[in-house]
């Protein structure tokens, strides 16, 4: 099943690039980072070229809650004890901001995409989290924002207590974008698709965007590719990692609640309702973990999701299912802003935390206003070329395991399992003819080998059976069964094997 998202708007159908090309702005990405930067862009005279690698707004972004918020679970503490008060009343501010730029948005253009303004809550039904609910609300209120304490709630349950922001907001994600599109179109934006960039070159005042049919100069390059392709001299995959969770639509015979909520810690449950013409259906989400875990039983995330759900509508039928992956800074502040000081005139907006519907508004303003030398007020929280791995040194060091684990120990070891384990419908990093391969076996008995090993700094990958892909545990990088890059930051596609059981 695809997301509702998917489902409920036409795919957009912009041609390859297959010429050489100049700009001035080249956005590479066409999520919502890349869209709402292009057309910000664009209303200050920018000339502007958006590329994506496969369909537009077809990525991660057509795979979120499509939640507008700026209530980002439990944070608000924790900004407070970590960045001081200033730095997070601007966090809070930047988001709220966001909130009412995307209206102002959807308003001037007078786009249908079911935007609605919704109160948001973070619940628990812990004993042990209620006081972090009460020194939550304190801390929100302490930086200009009316924040609730509630021990009542629409959930069609009782809570223990709850955080509420009012006038929060929601909507159909890829009808927004998909209008804006067709914006952009008319005012010249030049949109290209199933289009890769392999690589950013530096050449004297501009840059060489290089793709697999044609290459574009331009004087700024924006990465909104979700995680940046390019390692150096970013270093993203020293301060990030990525987490997967998953969503089920569901329909049912009750009356569903206003509101949109998420627990105040794991396991994460998030509620939202979708307007589905004349009905609603109720998005339920949860079930996160690292990509590339194998510990994780996946084929369970839906399977617990809709045993969840019946417990309070039994008649809850599934309708809808996706999955997304986020990308999640060591400090758990995005980066936005200048990629690095090596390579001026290049933007990057990366690691939302879950949150990109708000925080790619934010991104959108603050790197049109460093295109435009302008000073924005938000920037220095966001600063990109911060590195703090000290303030989340457990998740920093996790990271250092992991990645030293799969790129040396486990590479020295040959798998226990053979490619004769297999059952159909699986794979696995298995033994075949005295070497390693990652091998998929479909249901007519056809392998599908792959080397298993990332193209991005050569982790070696894990298999995923609910979703028949090669994950890298490392920065999380996908592949498909015949070897293509799914997922950022891997570019390049993995080397396969023909070979036969």
């Amino acid at each position: 099943m695809n997301s509702f998202w998917k489902e409920s708007v036409k795919e957009t159908n912009y041609p390859s690039l297959e010429k050489n090309i100049e700009t001035e702005v080249c956005v590479i990405g066409a999520g919502i980072a890349g869209i709402v930067t292009a057309y910000e862009l664009t209303k200050q005279g920018k000339r502007v070229v958006i590329v994506d690698k496969n369909r537009c707004t077809m990525g991660v972004t057509a795979n979120t809650t499509a939640k507008i918020t700026s209530q980002h679970g439990l944070f608000y503490k924790y900004l407070i004890d970590t960045f001081g008060i200033e730095d997070a009343k601007n966090y809070l501010d930047a988001n709220e901001d966001a909130i009412r730029y995307c209206q102002q948005i959807i308003d001037e253009n007078h786009i249908d995409c079911d935007f609605e303004f919704q109160d948001a809550y973070v619940y628990t039904n812990d004993e042990n989290e209620v006081s972090k609910i009460k020194e939550e609300v304190k801390c929100v209120n302490l930086l200009g924002k009316d924040a609730e304490y509630c021990m009542e709630t629409p959930l069609p349950f009782k809570v223990l207590a709850a955080i509420k922001f009012k006038n929060q907001a929601q909507f159909n994600v890829r009808k927004y974008l998909v209008a804006l599109l067709e914006i952009l179109e008319n005012k010249g934006v030049q949109i290209y698709e199933n289009t890769k960039v392999t690589d950013v070159e530096k050449a004297e005042n501009e840059y060489k965007i290089i793709t697999e049919n044609g290459n574009i100069k331009a004087k700024y390059v924006v990465l909104t590719t979700h995680y940046p392709i390019i390692n150096f001299p970013g270093y993203h995959f020293l301060k990030m990692y990525q987490d997967r969770s998953y969503v089920i639509a569901i329909e049912t015979k009750s009356d569903l609640f206003s509101g949109m909520y998420i627990t105040s810690t794991s396991p994460v449950i998030s509620f939202r309702t979708i307007k589905d013409g004349d009905k609603r259906l109720l998005a339920v989400g949860g079930s996160d973990h690292k990509t590339g875990d194998n510990s994780v039983e996946m084929d369970e995330n839906y399977v617990q999701l809709e045993k969840y759900i019946k417990t309070i509508y039994p008649d809850a039928i599934v309708k809808y299912k996706w999955s997304t992956q986020d990308c999640i800074s060591l400090d758990k502040v995005p980066y936005i802003g200048e990629f690095s000081k090596l390579m001026p005139n290049v933007f990057v907006a990366t690691g939302f935390k879950k949150w990109g519907m708000t925080t790619s508004h934010v991104a959108a303003q603050i790197i049109t206003d460093k295109i435009l030398d302008k000073e924005n007020k938000y920037e220095k929280i966001f600063s990109s070329l911060r590195f703090n791995p000290l303030k989340n040194y457990k998740e920093f060091g996790n990271m250092l395991k992991q990645t030293a684990y799969s790129l040396v120990i486990n590479k020295l070891k040959l798998p226990k399992e053979s490619y004769e384990d297999l059952k159909p419908r699986t794979g696995g990093i298995v033994e075949y003819d005295g070497e390693k391969y990652g091998i998929y076996k479909d249901e007519n008995g056809k392998l599908y080998a792959i080397k298993p090993y990332c193209t991005h700094l050569g982790c070696e990958l894990s298999w995923n059976n609910l979703e028949k892909t090669w994950d890298c545990p490392c920065h999380g990088s996908r592949f498909t069964i015949e070897g293509k890059a799914l997922n950022e930051p891997a570019v390049k596609n993995i080397e396969v094997y023909e070979i036969e059981e």
